[in-house]
Formats: C-alpha cells, sequence, structure tokens
C-alpha cells in the first residue's frame, strides 16, 4: 500500500498546471480531489512520474449561470453542488445526485470534474452528466475544446481528454417548462458506488406528453451511457405505468453488460430496467 516514487507539484494557477502537464504529458497526472488516484497509487495500479495538485487552484471551483446555462467548474466539490439552494431550484438532479455519492468525508473533498476524467464505469456523475446532455470544456496550453457528454465516456477509465488536457468545466443548458427529474441507484454496500444507476430528465408538454427525454445509466457496462431507446420511447407519449414499463424494458438493449462477484451480467441488465422505470416514474412524480 506504498506508492511508487514520484515528483509532486502544485501550480496555484491553472497557467501554471498547464505547462507543467504539457512538458509531461506522458508520465503526468493531475490530483484533484484524490479519492480515486491515491487509491490506485498507493495499489500501484498508477505509477505516475509526477503529480499535479491542482486543489491550489481556487478559480476552477463555482457554480454560476451565463446566458441559459449552468456552468460548473472541475474543481467544485460534491458537497457544494449537493447544498446549492440554487441548483436545487433550477436542476435538482445535480445536487440529488452528489447526495447518492460515498459518504459525508467523499463528498468535502472529492470533485465533479476529477470523478468525470477518472470514468469509473460505477461512477455517479456520467449517468447525470449524459441524460443532461452537457458539454465538458478541455483546456491545455494549446487553448481549449468543448466535447459531448456523449462523446466524453470511451472505455473502463478512459475519456477523450487527451494526454495534455484538463478538464476545466462543465456546461448544462438549464432545464426550461415542466421538466422533472430524477436519480435513482443500488449502491454497493462497501463503496458506495453504483452497481445500477439511473439518471433521468423529463419535460413534458401543454398536452401532457412528453416533449424531451435524457436517460443516463451507469454501473451496466463499462462506461456510461444514454439509453436512447428509452428515450425514443418516451418522446411523443404520456409516461403513464404502461408507457413507461414499456420504454424501461429498452435500458439494456444492446448494451454488453459487466458481470463480477458482486452482480451478474444478466443481474445488471434486469437492473438497469426496474430502477430506469423507477428513475421515470419519480421524474414524472416530480413535474408540477
Amino acid at each position: 500500500m506504498i506508492p511508487a516514487q514520484f515528483d509532486y507539484a502544485a501550480p496555484a494557477t491553472l497557467d501554471e498546471a498547464l505547462s507543467l502537464l504539457a512538458e509531461r504529458p506522458d508520465d503526468a497526472k493531475i490530483l484533484a480531489g484524490g479519492h480515486s488516484l491515491i487509491p490506485a497509487m498507493k495499489l500501484r495500479l498508477a505509477q505516475p512520474a509526477l503529480l499535479i495538485d491542482i486543489g491550489r487552484v481556487k478559480d476552477l471551483s463555482y457554480i454560476r449561470e451565463e446566458g441559459g446555462q449552468i456552468r460548473i467548474g472541475a474543481m467544485t466539490t460534491h458537497y457544494q453542488l449537493e447544498s446549492s439552494e440554487r441548483l436545487r431550484e433550477i436542476c435538482p438532479l445535480l445536487p440529488e445526485c452528489a447526495a447518492s455519492i460515498g459518504d459525508v468525508q467523499v463528498r468535502n473533498k472529492g470533485t465533479i470534474g476529477g470523478s468525470l476524467a477518472h470514468a469509473d464505469p460505477a461512477a455517479d456523475w456520467p449517468a447525470a452528466i449524459i441524460s443532461l446532455r452537457a458539454e465538458l470544456v478541455a483546456v491545455s496550453s494549446r487553448g481549449e475544446r468543448v466535447i459531448a457528454a456523449d462523446d466524453f465516456f470511451v472505455d473502463m477509465l478512459t475519456t477523450a481528454l487527451r494526454p495534455d488536457e484538463v478538464l476545466r468545466e462543465i456546461r448544462i443548458n438549464a432545464p426550461g417548462g415542466r421538466t422533472g427529474q430524477a436519480y435513482m441507484k443500488v449502491h454497493h454496500p462497501a463503496s458506495g458506488f453504483a452497481v445500477v444507476g439511473v439518471a433521468v430528465s423529463l419535460t413534458l408538454g401543454a398536452d401532457g406528453k412528453c416533449s424531451a427525454a435524457g436517460v443516463g445509466i451507469t454501473g451496466v457496462a463499462t462506461k456510461a451511457y444514454r439509453a436512447a431507446q428509452v428515450e425514443g420511447a418516451l418522446v411523443g407519449s404520456t409516461p403513464d405505468e404502461q408507457t413507461t414499463a414499456s420504454a424501461a424494458s429498452h435500458a439494456a438493449d444492446g448494451v454488453d453488460a459487466n458481470g463480477d462477484i458482486y452482480a451478474s451480467a444478466d443481474y445488471r441488465r434486469h437492473l438497469a430496467v426496474v430502477y430506469a422505470r423507477r428513475a421515470i416514474a419519480e421524474a414524472v412524480a416530480k413535474i408540477k
């Protein structure tokens, strides 16, 4: 449980961090909250030669509203998101998801950007970010680029971030109209990670029919994914009990599910269907 030897840097600004990363993109790692990277280093599953601690870069921690978007700095902690009164008003899925993560210690130290960049297949944030059709802003010494949530998660512990890039910000269009949101998951009893987690954001028109749907699922496959067939079955329909159950039945269609000592692949597919139905029903119930 002792990490391999490494160099350590604690830049005070993002530009300084990017400069360090540009010099050693192949053997450096960014340290955010540390709840994923540090355990991996102790087990020597990760052995960076240089650890760049961005914990002192204070301008990466914020929750703002700009141009109809919610903008969240990558170093914003789970607790800051969980406790934001404004987010509870305009995008309650974010505080709800944050509240389900780990325990109090993890939520006080862990960050949304660190979780997303780590891309654990059982992490909570990816499902929420996908369901909300977020954009993720990556920066390097060469400039910035915007990555759609659907394109950000590539595989297990792998994202679209390039070796010299840092995740700076998450952008979400503020939901409008009659929108309901919910996040439901099966907690792993030891780690608190999602055995299966489903995030849902639904908008209903004046006629009671679903005009927009976002469904993100985590814990089932090697990466979080959009349940496009569930969304397609919801849009244009009235989300009653029968419609909801029919739509949710597609939650794991075409997915190569993971199996392990805690949950088989078949059980995860079953849970995806059950929790998709419950999360959709919960989201509908929250629409005023």
